[in-house]
């Protein structure tokens, strides 16, 4: 009886241990198929801050592809910009509407906007949202100005990026109408008017939001009806590479025109003073960084010109007194070279006039300085060595017939004159040659 007992006891314990494992396999693996899950639900984040140039076309292009190859539910740019490059808006544009997976622009945080590029990007995209106090439109394109064939390209212009936004509004079926008017009109709204006007699809406070109201909307993805379901969605961010987050840096054009200015000034200083090599190095490093900044950036090459000559003027009028011409000339020059610096037809990029005014005013007076002081140092005569003697005063110490000896500054020198002069007279002294002083009486 106790042998059957005691079998049946550890019959039951190892069932109970067999249970156990059972059930703890089975917690894993529905732990794991839930990390599992979580992981594979997610959506990507990137942030565009600042100007649209090549660098944020790039980093939205890899973006996309690397958005769909890691097989995130959706791509989110965070965005603020006022504006950029037309042709980078075109080949944002067109990743946005090719894209294979769903594209989502939200324009954030609160007070950011999406002017002129942005519009054209925001409109574009799957699913279109603002965050509260933020702003849209704005996007007319800055072209020629003037009479005649710059007035007609300057229409033809308006013409073509009105007919772009309202192609892409239409594509999107977003309100068509407003997409003209903020081409032609420069309109801006606010996003409580954005959404009555069908601009945008949805207003969210943040992120999680965002995916909570986009979630159900059905959208079209290269051509296929997608119902969205990103509410819970991890989010991950991707970031740009440090060599874009660099060139993205420079491609402000207020930041590339101070480089090329602090370079220019660099450049200047250590020709005017040559061996300091502080400056020197400085300009070079300063313009070789406003270089890479115009590779990215359009440049109108009649600005770089007129910056140029305004420099040389401004050189030239501290080494050479003109009683002010060469100084104001190169003043207008510098100022008008920095407007147009990057007055290109239908791009939005400028230099800040504040920027422009503050740092003309800043070089010119440092140009100006640093020349009349190089000027006045060049007109006074020497203080030491045998050229300092030349116009001194001194006394015949030997009677000079035609050779003999004179006190100068405490010490005795062999002179010699064209006349006879007795000792005790005072001489100027005209040249020193080996040692020798040629005067005359005083």
């Amino acid at each position: 009886m106790t042998g059957y007992c005691g079998c049946s006891y550890l019959s039951a314990m190892r069932k109970r241990k067999v249970m156990s494992k059972l059930i703890l396999a089975f917690l894993f693996l529905a732990a794991a198929a839930s990390a599992q899950t979580r992981v594979e639900r997610f959506v990507h984040l990137i942030v565009i801050a600042g100007t649209i140039n090549p660098v944020t076309a790039e980093f939205i292009h890899e973006s996309i592809r690397v958005s769909h190859d890691k097989g995130a539910l959706a791509l989110v740019i965070r965005l603020d910009t006022p504006g950029g490059l037309l042709a980078s808006t075109h080949a944002i544009v067109k990743d946005i509407l090719g894209a294979p997976l769903p594209v989502i622009v939200y324009v954030a945080p609160s007070g950011a906007g999406a002017g002129s590029a942005g519009m054209f990007i925001t409109i574009a995209a799957h699913v279109a949202a603002m965050a509260p106090a933020t702003n849209i439109g704005a996007a007319h394109p800055v072209g020629l100005t003037g009479e005649g064939a710059g007035k007609v390209l300057e229409e033809k212009l308006e013409n073509f990026v009105a007919s772009y936004g309202e192609a892409i509004a239409h594509k999107r079926g977003r309100n068509v109408q407003w997409a003209i008017e903020a081409v032609r009109k420069s309109t801006a709204i606010t996003e409580v008017k954005a959404l009555e006007l069908n601009v945008i699809d949805l207003i969210a406070g943040d992120l999680e939001a965002l995916l909570e109201q986009a979630s159900g909307r059905v959208i079209e993805v290269s051509g296929e009806n997608v119902e969205l379901d990103l509410a819970g969605a991890q989010v991950v961010s991707l970031e740009m590479r440090p060599g874009q987050k660099f060139v993205n840096l420079l491609a402000d054009p207020n930041i590339a025109y101070i480089l090329m200015i602090a370079g220019l000034l660099g450049l200047y200083l250590e020709f005017s003073n040559p061996g300091l090599f502080f400056p020197g190095v400085t300009g070079i490093i300063c313009l070789l960084l406003a270089l890479t900044a115009f590779q990215v950036l359009p440049i109108n090459f009649t600005g770089v010109a007129l910056i140029l000559v305004g420099a040389v003027l401004l050189v030239a009028e501290a080494l050479t007194p003109s009683f002010g011409i060469l100084g104001i000339g190169g003043i207008i020059a510098f100022i008008l070279g920095s407007l147009m610096l990057f007055d290109v037809a239908g791009e939005r990029l400028v230099v800040d006039r504040a920027i422009v005014f503050t740092t003309v005013a800043i070089a010119s007076t440092l140009v100006l300085a640093v020349g009349y002081l190089a000027f006045r140092a060049q007109r006074r005569k020497p203080a030491m060595g045998k050229e300092a003697l030349v116009g001194k005063i001194g006394q015949v110490v030997t009677r000079l017939s035609p050779r003999g000896k004179v006190r100068v500054r405490g010490e005795i020198w062999n002179a010699e004159s064209d006349e006879t002069i007795e000792v005790g007279e005072e001489v100027i002294i005209n040249s020193v040659t080996d040692l020798r002083l040629k005067v005359k009486r005083a």
